[in-house]
């Protein structure tokens, strides 16, 4: 008797716990149908609906139409972004791999005071002034790099990158110095296959960061055709901004899309392919969080 209640009390934790999980993956999802569904609705729905719609009785696709067309500056914002992410995401792992493979290293000179001082910028930051003075006095303002080179190494992945490097046997890295490689062949050869889990999940952070970002943009960069997507996405949804828009495509379609409906499309347009990427990624999130976190 006493096995049969714990069971069906099992049984009855576990379906509650099921619902109350599917119930927070719904609210974290209803927010992007709404948005979603909102970018496929037409004026007269709109007008005789109202602006909450979930399922739209008919699909209009006037604000992809504006969005997509072939002259649109989404195109070329898309551009500056995937070189963004491709170029940054690229450096990041490169000058983050190498300091923290040398601050793993016990034997490296001065060692606890470097890695005291990237602690300390985690703490203290010099200002948005300051920065930008600084981008100005280095002539990156204005250009594709001031988006790039200021954040090349985040502390926070620095540290973890550096733990799991820590964790890695010395005596790989002894056999290979015996045979004659030197640290940036054992750090090719040996440490980066080795440490592929980490550098996913890293890189995944680094790229979505790059993705999103668009306040270094709007700070840094004057010209409208150097802003990546997200800064224009940011200019359509505050203001609905018509330099951003083909008007020449809204001047031929007999039905103008609503500006609510321009506003989710953007949204989603800008949104949706780093989305899909996380599902090819999401495997080595845990183990290589985790992996960098077990020991400093």
């Amino acid at each position: 008797m006493i096995r049969k209640r714990a069971a069906f009390g099992e049984r009855l934790f576990q379906t509650g716990n099921y619902l109350f999980l599917i119930l927070v993956s719904l609210s974290f999802l209803l927010p992007f149908l709404v948005i979603l569904s909102s970018s496929f609705v037409s004026e007269n729905e709109l007008i005789r609906r109202g602006s909450f719609i979930l399922v739209p009785h008919q699909f209009d696709f006037t604000a992809y139409k504006v969005l997509l067309s072939g002259t649109s500056s989404l195109y070329h914002a898309y551009y500056i972004t995937i070189m963004r992410v491709v170029i940054g995401t690229s450096l990041n792992l490169i000058v983050t791999a190498m300091m923290a493979y040398g601050l793993a290293r016990k034997q490296l000179p001065g060692r606890n005071a470097v890695i005291a001082l990237v602690f300390v910028t985690m703490l203290i930051d010099g200002g948005l002034i300051p920065h930008y003075l600084l981008m100005k006095g280095l002539h990156l303002t204005n250009t594709f790099w001031v988006m790039v080179i200021p954040g090349l190494v985040s502390a926070w992945y620095l540290i973890i990158m550096k733990n799991f490097f820590s964790q890695l046997p010395d005596s790989l890295e002894e056999s290979a110095t015996i045979d004659g490689a030197t640290p940036l062949r054992v750090l090719i050869s040996i440490v980066f296959p080795l440490s592929l889990p980490t550098f996913a999940t890293i890189g995944l952070f680094y790229a979505v960061g790059h993705w999103n970002a668009w306040f270094d943009a709007m700070i840094y960069i004057n010209d409208t055709d150097k802003l990546p997507v997200q800064a224009i996405m940011r200019q359509i949804v505050l203001q609905y901004s018509t330099v951003d828009i083909n008007q020449s495509v809204i001047a031929s379609l007999s039905e103008k899309p609503t500006a609510e409906s321009v506003k989710a499309a953007v949204i989603i347009v800008t949104t949706l392919p780093i989305m899909l990427v996380y599902p090819f990624l999401q495997k080595h999130f845990v183990k290589g969080v985790l992996t960098g976190s077990i020991k400093g």
